[in-house]
């Protein structure tokens, strides 16, 4: 997968990024120079969760061998000057005293998360949670799943808590750390301080120490293992580098933005759309409208909402294909297109859609029950997905920048949904923005492109976007239409049920 014909000559450094996702992880190699910046996909691997008798788990196990095949074929395509990992956010393992993992970690999606946050003591509730974290209001936040794991056997032999991506990192170096971008999304990090909150952990009766340090993108995360340097046949002394371990963050780093006011929205299985700004907004109304602070580089803040993406689009084909009927994403964008506008919206957002399953029953369920006719072909639920998306992207960009005081100009949409030219030009309809779509590698190129920095190749932020912006294939759309259309749609969703993002769950709300 070369992400574009860049000359490579024997100078550039080589530097591998373990990416992994909600669905499947790889191994990319990237070489980096003075204007040159070039991708290539050295493994890929599936990421398959398991259903065991007491929840869905990650087979984190069969992430990490995936890992080491991806590191060994990365070491073939020349000699690599750094590693780095980035993952989802949220999910952990817990470690006992000999460093040993206490069982497979908890998927997001497990039903034990539903419900958690009524594990909140008296007195300390979502408002309060906020006014120290700054956080979207999420069942699968951390936090809530760390107060379900409490009362597990498990609990009592824990003395510490790695998040996916330290927790790999621990395995290929024995160092033990929490970076930042990630540390951000627990409920656990105090917004305005940039470090652990001492005193909510307190609270709540967690643990201080299972909490590791605090490590920057950038900083060295320690060197291989002699035992994982033979099985992917890299040498010992090669560096493991922190780099913007939660994906988003990575992403957000690769946005090739040359203005100085935009949105961005890092679309794959979840659609992560806000402003990047230099602090946190912590008010009452932030919270209300279920906005989060979440780190980025440079002492930055990710202000965005989690909204459910092209899960609801993946879930359908999956369901398709286990019916027998699998239809290919081209031919199912092409019947979208030629379906009838607008013919039924639904909220992304909605409690409904959250957990693996058969999603059009789903959608014809919360459609029926907003008056709304169910679609008649793939092609319809289609059409309803990716408009009922672009909706959620207008709304959530229109409330960000309302809440930060900030007029962004242009939307940069990356990750895989930067690919999808409906979505692209539909999210450009209904904001009413331009939308500059890519990268689609956006998370590896930001894990990369922090290495590099690290390694003194590309300078400060504006130069890493502009690098990006010189080398990487992207796509221009412009707003088509009138926003009338848009605007009716819209008010069709007026009646909201039982979010995923409600704010109100929980004591003290």
């Amino acid at each position: 997968m070369a992400v574009n014909s860049i000359d490579s000559s024997a100078g550039d450094a080589v530097f591998a990024a373990v990416d992994l996702g909600a669905t499947s992880g790889r191994v990319i190699t990237g070489r980096v120079g003075p204007g040159r910046l070039e991708l290539a996909e050295a493994h890929r691997f599936a990421n398959t969760p398991v259903r065991l008798p007491d929840g869905l788990r990650w087979d984190v196990l069969a992430l990490y061998q995936g890992m080491l095949d991806g590191l060994r074929a990365a070491g073939r395509s020349g000699p690599v000057a750094s590693i780095g990992v980035d993952t989802w956010a949220v999910d952990y393992g817990l470690l006992d005293g000999d460093g040993a993992l206490l069982g497979l970690p908890f998927h997001y999606r497990d039903t034990r998360n539903i419900g958690a946050a009524k594990r909140l003591p008296e007195g300390c509730g979502v408002r309060e949670l906020y006014a120290v974290g700054g956080l979207q209001h999420l069942p699968f936040n951390t936090v809530f799943q760390l107060l379900a794991h409490r009362a597990t056997a498990q609990w009592g032999a824990a003395r510490t808590m790695l998040l996916m991506p330290d927790l790999l990192v621990h395995w290929l170096t024995g160092s033990v750390g929490a970076e930042i971008t990630n540390a951000s999304t627990t409920g656990l990090f105090d917004a305005r301080s940039g470090g652990w909150s001492d005193a909510l952990i307190g609270r709540l009766g967690l643990e201080r120490a299972l909490f590791p340090p605090l490590r920057e993108p950038g900083a060295p995360a320690g060197t291989l293992l002699p035992h994982v340097a033979e099985c992917t046949g890299l040498p010992g002394g090669t560096p493991v580098t922190t780099v913007a371990s939660h994906d988003t963050a990575s992403a957000v780093v690769a946005v090739p933005a040359v203005e100085a006011d935009f949105a961005y929205i890092s679309c794959g299985t979840w659609s992560l759309a806000g402003l990047e700004l230099d602090a946190p907004v912590l008010s009452e109304e932030s919270r209300a409208a279920n906005f989060t602070n979440e780190r980025g580089v440079d002492g930055t803040v990710r202000y965005l909402r989690n909204i459910m993406g092209m899960w609801l689009l993946e879930e359908c084909r999956r369901m398709w294909d286990r019916a027998g009927v699998p239809l290919g994403l081209a031919g199912l964008l092409a019947d979208a297109s030629a379906s009838e506008p607008f013919a039924a919206v639904i909220d992304p957002d909605d409690a409904s859609f959250l957990m693996p399953g058969d999603m059009p029953a789903r959608i014809d369920a919360y459609l029926l029950r907003t008056g709304q006719e169910p679609p008649r072909s793939p092609g319809g639920y289609v059409r309803c997905v990716l408009e009922s998306l672009a909706l959620a992207h207008r709304r959530t960009l229109r409330a960000a920048a309302e809440l930060a005081v900030r007029a962004p100009a242009r939307i940069h949409l990356v990750g895989g949904g930067s690919r999808n030219e409906l979505l692209c030009q539909w999210t450009a309809d209904a904001s009413g923005l331009p939308v500059t779509a890519g990268p689609a590698e956006a998370t590896a190129l930001g894990n990369i492109l922090i290495q590099a920095r690290a390694h003194g190749l590309v300078d400060d932020l504006t130069g890493v976007r502009r690098l990006v912006a010189r080398t990487q294939e992207l796509r221009h759309y412009e707003p088509r239409g009138n926003g009338r259309d848009w605007d009716r749609a819209e008010a069709r969703l007026g009646l909201r049920h039982n979010h995923v993002a409600a704010g109100t769950e929980g004591r003290g709300a």
